[in-house]
């Protein structure tokens, strides 16, 4: 049963080895905004949609347009 366990646990941090790497430089362009990043991150992997809403100059563009510069998209 643990073999299971551990062989699920090297998958999954395998497959989500890209994260630290893509808040790393994200957090470079976006300072401060930690957690809007981390739920475009969750909206895009989970193929869902984000509605950013918020008061002129809160880096929404930027966020977003910093998340597809880092995903080379």
């Amino acid at each position: 049963m643990n073999t299971g366990i551990t062989a699920i646990n090297e998958e999954v941090q395998k497959a989500g080895a890209f994260i630290r790497p893509l808040f790393a430089e994200m957090g470079r362009v976006v300072i401060g905004q930690n957690y809007l990043l981390e739920r475009l991150v969750i909206g895009m992997l989970t193929n869902g949609h984000v509605l950013l809403e918020g008061v002129p100059g809160l880096a929404k563009t930027l966020s977003v347009k910093t998340l597809a510069a880092c995903l080379s998209v």
